[in-house]
């Protein structure tokens, strides 16, 4: 099916933005990297060596990717139904704790099992976080943004009072821990590479996603309530339920995440489970415009990102900390291109080029 001239304005200018965004967030961040005694060029070398430079970093920029697709997704789900939700981080943190609960408890019984357990409590505890959080806001009119930011912190008080107390595995000396996950029951790495499974989880999440959003009439109902929730409600969509059932989805995304930490990377639960990934995947979703795809490839780019930490250290004196600089300036500058949308003249149709086709004329 052909698309019209409006409908490639729109993609056109859905791309440039995003990309032109991140390409502004390089400028600055360089600018800041020579005012921090560093050569900006040599960074933007090492950052790309440690991401996507060999084997190894291509498998580290992917492990650490797996977590920022499914996070992304706590906050780009709820977005299609008009909500800002920013909890990810805490139903990150509530899926590792439910997962590392149910690993424990099922201990003993054939490792497919005990991971399947670990995955369904994972995605009730953070789909049932976030839900609370849709409850609120549909049921008390409680503000989304700022009652899932606030139970980021209730979230991460609980893990540390868990893993400091009750949870606490006496051997943990100098890093409260629980006990271990065994390592029968761990998730295995696809062959011939460190990559664990949750890469897998999250690609496959994404697609489902999309095929949700785009493809159904769940995603349908859920986009026009979105879009206009008065008229959604005249034309009889239920906009409670959907805000609930998107919002327990959202978290479960979120909480798997924090399941593939424990149970692919940790072994166990402790501070490292609070590791910001809740945070950069809402950044994920914001430049990839709520579209699920496209947060796998956004995913991938801040992942490598993510990963280049330990070499600015090393190679340019920077500290680890220059990598959640850089995410800050991308975040500044994406939420600013959001403001341009629609509002640039090069992507806005000249006066007087749209042909009209002439009235038929009656004899």
């Amino acid at each position: 099916m052909m698309l019209d001239r409006e409908t490639w304005r729109r993609n056109l200018e859905s791309i440039c933005l995003p990309v032109g965004a991140l390409l502004l967030s390089l400028v600055l961040f360089g600018l800041f990297c020579a005012f921090a005694g560093a050569n900006p060029f040599g960074v933007y070398e090492s950052i790309y060596t440690a991401a996507f430079g060999s084997s190894r970093a291509w498998q580290n920029t992917l492990i650490r990717a797996a977590p920022l697709m499914l996070t992304s997704l706590c906050t780009l789900l709820p977005a299609h139904l008009g909500l800002t939700i920013i909890g990810n981080e805490g139903a990150l943190v509530v899926g590792g704790l439910g997962a590392i609960a149910a690993g424990l408890t099922l201990q003993g019984n054939a490792p497919l099992v005990v991971q399947i357990g670990m995955a369904l409590a994972a995605l009730i505890c953070g789909g049932v976080w976030i839900g609370l959080v849709g409850f609120l806001r549909h049921y008390r009119g409680v503000n989304e943004t700022i009652s899932s930011l606030l139970m980021n912190y209730i979230a991460i008080a609980l893990l540390n009072h868990l893993v400091s107390g009750p949870w606490r595995d006496p051997s943990s000396l100098n890093k409260p821990s629980s006990f271990p996950i065994a390592n029968a029951d761990l998730l295995g790495t696809l062959p011939g590479t460190r990559i664990h499974y949750g890469l897998v989880y999250g690609i496959i999440a994404c697609v489902l996603a999309y095929i949700l959003i785009k493809r159904t009439t769940f995603g349908f109902a859920a986009r026009t309530a979105g879009g206009n929730i008065r008229a959604a409600r005249i034309a009889g969509l239920p906009v409670g339920q959907l805000t609930l059932a998107i919002c327990f989805l959202a978290g479960s995304c979120a909480g798997l995440a924090g399941m593939v930490e424990v149970a692919a990377v940790h072994g166990r639960a402790n501070e490292s489970l609070n590791a910001n990934y809740g945070y950069s995947g809402i950044l994920v979703a914001f430049i990839a415009r709520q579209n699920p795809l496209a947060a796998t490839a956004i995913a991938v780019i801040l992942g490598g990102i993510l990963t280049s930490g330990g070499i600015l250290q090393r190679a340019h004196n920077l500290p680890d900390a220059t990598v959640l600089v850089f995410q800050g300036i991308v975040f500044l500058v994406v939420m600013y291109s959001e403001s341009l949308f629609g509002r640039l003249s090069i992507f806005k149709e000249r006066p007087g080029t749209r042909k009209v086709k002439p009235a038929a004329v009656q004899v």
